[in-house]
């Protein structure tokens, strides 16, 4: 009746998807499941389209083969197109493909205009079914991809504050960034972005990955500073079930989320000598293994990293090893900071004043020349990223017409620098200088002001900071 189940020559390799068969009858069901079974890693069938409610509900289902009658003499396709609207609202991202006599093509076509994803007549051949699944399985993952990289690709633009087109510039430092960028971008050299916290890295990162030949795969970000050394194999390079008391299900990781893509390893000055050593092994072997696994897994990423460390400092203390330095800096970019490019203040200003002008409905807001001046004295310890937020919090508190120079409520920085000599007025100034180019981290404002610890607590506390 059917095309029975024998070694067809269109795949033998077993696709990673789950199958669900959904047919009355016991000789379809046992006939299409030896047939997928040997083609795809797992196959459930059932006669009772009831149960569809917990089959989807217990498991991930990438495709349901789906009959279009159920109940014997019935032949009006009615029930295949309700189960199919069933489908669809439980599991939107699962595929269907129906089975149909020959005489029900125009409801398999109406099906389709439905949301079914193809329909197979009885009795099939098998090359046809298996062709019909794999290109409704193939149509999956590009929507997938596709509405994975828009998500990314948009939270990345969003939590980088600058945005592909702000990437203009009329600093001579920034345009040979910029320029080196430009060249650099569609190679497939590891890139190494240095340079203070705010400077843009995050935004630099994505405009590599868009000017790349890899710019319709993913954009994977892994901010290092926030995985635990415990978790890092398992966040990075995925792990089996089982493999460890919290691993209840099998995990891909970012290097795999990534593949043919960029992977942008943000902070990677403070990775662990200890995890240093594994990102290399798998950076010089191209392969990976799952926590819990036996089998390697090639790898294929352009890799982008970034730090507001000391790195090369680092290398000559043995504090980062110089063999993987060498891997991830084949191309070394140090982004300036925005006090070394007074010149791009007044245009990112402007840029950032009018998003936020429209993201919060004050089209009508204007920005006075006296308040761009004010910007462009400031000293910006952080940055790009400080500037955004300073314009955003202009906007939200403003109830003028025109924000000027009161309305940007900058904090210490150039405006506040003492102008004569009294000591204790330039510590405060040093002291405050120092927590703000640090984020306040203690133990780098101490370093950079050769003090201990405890002597740095003891003049906050004396400055009231």
């Amino acid at each position: 009746m059917f095309g029975f189940a024998h070694r067809s020559t269109f795949d033998t390799v077993k696709k990673p998807h789950h199958i669900l068969i959904i047919d009355d009858d016991a000789d379809v069901l046992t006939s299409a499941r030896i047939l997928l079974k040997q083609h795809f890693q797992k196959v459930d069938t059932s006669e009772d389209p009831t149960k569809l409610n917990q089959l989807l509900s217990r498991n991930s289902i990438d495709l349901v083969l789906l009959d279009m009658n159920f109940r014997k003499g019935r032949n009006d396709g009615a029930e295949g197109l309700y189960w199919l609207k069933h489908i669809l609202e439980l599991s939107p991202d699962t595929q269907v493909v129906l089975m149909t006599a020959y005489g029900e093509v125009e409801l398999a076509v109406k099906a389709i205009k439905e949301g079914a994803f193809d329909f197979v007549l009885k009795p099939w051949t098998n090359e046809k079914l298996l062709a019909t699944l794999d290109n409704a399985l193939q149509l999956a993952k590009q929507k997938k991809k596709v509405a994975k990289l828009q998500t990314n690709n948009k939270q990345w633009e969003e939590s980088a504050g600058l945005r592909i087109e702000d990437l203009q510039s009329r600093s001579a430092k920034m345009q040979a960034v910029l320029e080196t960028l430009r060249k650099v971008s569609a190679t497939d050299a590891n890139i190494l972005l240095l340079g203070e916290n705010g400077t843009g890295k995050s935004a630099l990162a994505l405009s590599i990955h868009r000017l790349s030949k890899r710019q319709n795969e993913s954009f994977v970000s892994v901010d290092l500073g926030a995985i635990s050394p415990s978790l890092f194999e398992s966040e990075l390079f995925g792990h089996k079930k089982g493999s460890f008391t919290d691993a209840h299900e099998d995990k891909v990781g970012r290097f795999e989320t990534a593949q043919e893509g960029t992977l942008f390893l943000d902070e990677i000055g403070n990775l662990d000598l200890s995890l240093q050593s594994k990102l290399l092994h798998v950076l010089q072997s191209k392969e990976l293994r799952r926590v819990g696994e036996n089998q390697n897994r090639p790898v294929d990423v352009r890799l982008v990293c970034a730090t507001n460390s000391p790195i090369h400092q680092w290398v000559d203390e043995k504090r980062f090893r110089q063999d993987l330095l060498y891997r991830i800096n084949t191309v070394e970019i140090t982004v300036p900071p925005l006090r070394e490019r007074v010149e791009d203040i007044p245009f990112l200003a402007r840029n950032f004043f009018d998003r936020f002008r429209k993201k919060y409905q004050k089209e009508k807001l204007g920005l006075s020349l006296q308040a761009i001046d004010a910007l462009c004295e400031y000293s910006w310890p952080g940055n790009v990223r400080e500037l955004e937020h300073s314009m955003e919090r202009a906007v939200i508190l403003s109830n003028e017409k025109e924000v000027g120079p009161e309305d940007l409520q900058l904090r210490g920085g150039g405006q506040d620098k003492p102008q004569g000599l009294n000591l204790e007025e330039m510590e405060k100034h040093l002291v405050n200088e120092a927590l703000d180019k640090h984020r306040g981290n203690i133990s780098k404002a101490a370093k950079d002001l050769g003090l201990t610890r405890a002597a740095l607590y003891r003049r906050m506390e004396k400055y009231g900071f």
